[in-house]
Order: C-alpha cells, then sequence, then structure tokens
C-alpha cells in the first residue's frame, strides 16, 4: 500500500463532478467529497487493492450521493417547476425550492470538462435530477464515464442484468423530455459572445440583447418560479425589470459547467451567477443563480 493522499489526492476533482451531476449542488457536492474522503481514510488500511483506488473512490462516492439523496427533495430549476409566464411586466413570483447550482469550472478537472464537457451543462444537470438516484447513478456510470456494466453491478451491489434494466429505463426517461442539446461553438466565439453579452447588460442595451438571443431563447432566475421563453418576451421583461439604468450593472467574466459565465454585480452588490447557453445562432440561454454565497464561491468579492 501507498500513501493515502498520494494514491487519492488526484481523484478529488473528478469526484466533485460525479457527485455534482448526482446531487445537482456544488456546495452538496462538497459536502460528499469530504465525507468520501473521510471514509475512505478510515478504510484505507482494510483496502487491499482488489480494484483500482479511482473505482474504490466511486463506489464510495455514489453510494454517499445515494444516501445522501435519500433524504432530500430533488433540485429544480424554475422552468421545472411549471409553463413559461406570458406576461414579461408583472413581478415574478418567489417559490420556495431546492434550486440547482452552477459549478465554478476553476473547482474541476480541466480534463473532465474536455471529455465530460456535455453532462456538465446545466440543462442536463436539471435532467438528471429528474431521474430516480440509482439510475441516476447507473447512467452516470455507465453512459457518462463509460464504466463496464459489471463494474457498475460492483459498485451498486446488483447483478450486470439488473444495471442493463436500469440503464434502459434511466434513457427511456431521459428521451421523454431530452434535454436541449448545444451544438458546438469555437472557444473564440464563446468569448466574443460572453464579452457582447456583458456589454448590453452594462448598458443597459436592450437592442443589443435582442440581437444576441435566438429567438426561441428562455430566462429564467432563481428564486423565481416565474421564466419567460420567446425573443420578444425575454426582452421585454429585461428592459422593464432587470437592467435599469446604464452603470447599475457590472459583469466579470468568468466559467461554470463548462461554459462561458459572468458574476453580476448590481449598483456594487453581489446579485449571483449569470450562465449562459451559446450556439451558433445566439444565446439559447440565461440561467441567472442569485446568491451572494454563490459569488463567492466563485472566488469574487460581496462587492465591487
Amino acid at each position: 500500500m501507498g500513501d493515502f493522499a498520494t494514491d487519492t489526492e488526484p481523484y478529488r476533482r473528478e469526484l466533485l463532478a460525479h457527485c455534482y451531476r448526482m446531487l445537482g449542488s456544488v456546495d452538496d457536492a462538497e459536502d460528499v467529497v469530504q465525507e468520501v474522503y473521510l471514509r475512505a481514510w478510515r478504510g484505507y488500511g482494510a483496502f487491499e487493492g482488489r480494484s483500482s483506488v479511482r473505482a474504490w473512490l466511486y463506489r464510495i462516492a455514489t453510494n454517499a450521493c445515494l444516501t445522501a439523496l435519500a433524504h432530500r427533495s430533488r433540485r429544480v430549476l424554475p422552468s421545472g417547476l411549471g409553463a413559461p409566464a406570458d406576461d414579461p411586466s408583472a413581478p415574478p413570483v418567489a417559490a420556495e425550492a431546492r434550486w440547482i447550482q452552477p459549478v465554478p469550472d476553476a473547482m474541476l478537472d480541466p480534463a473532465v470538462i474536455v471529455t465530460e464537457r456535455e453532462s456538465l451543462r446545466i440543462a442536463m444537470i436539471a435532467a438528471l435530477q429528474r431521474l430516480p438516484g440509482r439510475q441516476r447513478a447507473v447512467f452516470l456510470l455507465r453512459d457518462v464515464l463509460a464504466w463496464p456494466a459489471a463494474d457498475v453491478a460492483q459498485v451498486m451491489g446488483v447483478s450486470t442484468a439488473a444495471v442493463k434494466s436500469t440503464l434502459q429505463r434511466a434513457r427511456a426517461q431521459l428521451a421523454e423530455e431530452p434535454p436541449d442539446v448545444e451544438e458546438s461553438v469555437e472557444p473564440g466565439e464563446l468569448e466574443g459572445v460572453l464579452a457582447s453579452y456583458i456589454a448590453a447588460v452594462e448598458d443597459a442595451d436592450g437592442a443589443a440583447l435582442e440581437r444576441l438571443l435566438r429567438a426561441d431563447a428562455r430566462v429564467e432566475a432563481t428564486p423565481w418560479r416565474t421564466w419567460f421563453s420567446g425573443r420578444a418576451t425575454c426582452v421585454r421583461y429585461l428592459v422593464e425589470q432587470v437592467l435599469g439604468a446604464p452603470g447599475d450593472w457590472r459583469l466579470l467574466p468568468t466559467a461554470a459547467n463548462g461554459r462561458p459565465a459572468a458574476v453580476g454585480y448590481f449598483r456594487g452588490q453581489a446579485y449571483g451567477i449569470l450562465a449562459l447557453t451559446v450556439t451558433p445562432t445566439g444565446i439559447a440561454g440565461v440561467h441567472a443563480f442569485v446568491g451572494p454565497e454563490l459569488v463567492r464561491r466563485f472566488g469574487f468579492p460581496a462587492a465591487l
């Protein structure tokens, strides 16, 4: 046996990504990863190398996530609570819910962002939360991490046949409400769209936002259940209720879930994280995650 830290520490950030996909929250994922490493440290002396250290850690992490899910309601986006609103001038309605959170790219393994990028996007995280916990785990281990069915069976404590049937059910449920599929955009174009979006918001320029958004764009923000779909409705909502005057907003570029994002400040105070879904034909979605604690999580100050 080697040294515990040397053997296990290289997997911490990819385990965080796995737990984040399972739980939909970077806060919950960090808590579980801490628990995983505590359990692993306690059991390290009895670990006899019957599997790789990586597989052993994933088994602990997956089961820790399943235990956590058994005691918590699922996390959602506003669009998961009902249909879009049709009156952009009406005040948004708040909701008590456990909201999905964005994850800072800086907390993830760069290799995970490259190879598992599609499974990190906000729409996919939301879709995964609709699956029962065990289906979610099997789908992630088989279809995202590409583990053999026999290895997944060992992690889950079931037969290989049970893994295959669980995976079929998970795929079928995801196919009923498939997450939006993004077309690839070159990194340089992503940076350009983010810069244009930041300028439009800081200038309170509704016309510029209209040029950036796709016709079928959606805008949603926690903690409100109210969300909007369609460029015309979204722009009216942003102009009438969000943008304010030029200079009210300050946005700083960052990256979340493997995609461009911005940290938002309103009149100098931390507002939250604005995650963009960018396609070759424009911005398809703006997900605003409100909360100064998220701003701090992304490594930015609470005020400018």
